[in-house]
């Protein structure tokens, strides 16, 4: 079988494999390697057989906790003694197995043992896939906020192996949707419209319709990763990676507020209709295309709205957005589909008046 690889142009260019099978791949990735780290969660620890079945390589299982869990300073620092008792050098290898947060953690860890070591992801989610495991951002959380400690640490490969995801419940394949859909809004319409002519294909694993959807994600991503890898400051219309953002401000601060408990594409839906209310009262968005922000997230089954009364609580956790610059509040906005911008501090009445919209129909 072949793989049709996507590739990201960055300062150490690499490619994205994506479809059924992919993972077996992984040998020919890691020659020249004496030892690989395989960082993963509880749950995957019976597909390591199969991962490692065709490795030469010494190979030291790091268990990490599930989800958010798993994104803090001291699991952290047993990765970093995992790979100080197992001997690890500049010439060996992390991999990321498992679901954003595991791949967000690997590639930190990678990224800060000796300087820098080679990385290898292998996510297992839709969210990962689509949007994690790919870019070279990686990083922890802390409890001021999500991701606020990390690095730029650009992957050898990324292999995206669409069998795991037929192990994924619902709520996981539509929390990785969200991440689908904000590409159609900020850059590739056609997916807006094949995920509206099929939503049940899109939600099936192993359906054509949803690994095209994939594949058209990833190449969104790669296609501005590929142009800002480390996140330009931004302006106006001049917008860079920052695009990847959209939906976000919100979201995280929604994260934080539910205390990880929400999955991070529940809080995006939420985030993107926020976005699309802000812009809306700006003159920059029709009616239309703020309902159509609704009626794709709400086909999925994600939700559009959040508690009228957190707004103040909120509010101030978008303070510490990573989009910030200084005091300023920046937010990725869209005039039109397609077309993302960076709008700065908008009116503080126009922000709360957007959040009262999100429970208004």
């Amino acid at each position: 079988m072949t793989w049709e690889p996507i590739d990201v142009a960055a300062e150490q260019p690499y490619q994205v494999l994506i479809g059924s099978g992919v993972s077996s791949l992984l040998p020919q990735f890691l020659d020249g390697v004496e030892r690989v780290a395989i960082i993963h969660p509880p749950s995957l620890a019976s597909a390591l057989p199969a991962i490692t079945s065709g490795l030469d390589q010494q190979v030291t299982a790091i268990r990490v906790p599930e989800a958010e869990a798993g994104k803090t300073a001291a699991v952290l620092e047993g990765c970093w003694e995992a790979l100080a008792g197992a001997g690890f050098t500049r010439s060996d290898a992390v991999l990321g197995l498992g679901g954003g947060t595991t791949t967000d953690l690997a590639g930190f860890v990678a990224a800060t043992w000796l300087r820098g070591v080679k990385y290898i992801a292998l996510p297992t989610s839709l969210l990962a896939m689509v949007d994690a495991a790919v870019g070279g951002k990686t990083g922890i959380n802390l409890s001021a906020g999500k991701n606020l400690v990390g690095a730029f640490h650009e992957p050898f490969t990324v292999l995206g192996d669409l069998d795991f995801l037929e192990t994924l419940p619902p709520s996981e394949l539509r929390s990785g949707l969200a991440e689908v859909l904000k590409c159609g809004f900020i850059a590739d319409p056609a997916i807006l419209d094949e995920f509206e002519a099929d939503p049940d294909g899109a939600l099936e694993p192993g359906n054509p319709v949803q690994a095209k959807l994939i594949r058209r994600a990833v190449a969104v991503k790669a296609a501005v990763v590929s142009a800002d890898l480390r996140e330009r400051t931004s302006s106006g219309a001049d917008i860079g990676r920052e695009a990847l953002n959209y939906g976000h401000t919100l979201a995280h601060a929604i994260e934080r507020r539910e205390h990880f408990q929400w999955r991070h594409g529940e809080a995006v839906a939420v985030g993107m209709v926020f976005a699309a209310e802000v812009a809306h009262r700006l003159g920059l968005l029709d009616t239309d295309l703020v309902a159509r922000h609704r009626s794709v997230l709400e086909r999925v089954g994600l939700p559009t709205s959040y508690r009228s009364g957190a707004w103040l609580e909120l509010r101030k956790a978008m303070s510490l957005d990573k989009k910030s610059r200084g005091s300023a509040l920046r937010f990725v906005l869209l005039e039109g589909l397609a077309r993302p911008v960076i709008q700065e501090n908008p009116a503080e009445g126009v922000l709360a008046d957007a959040f009262l919209g999100l429970n208004e129909r």
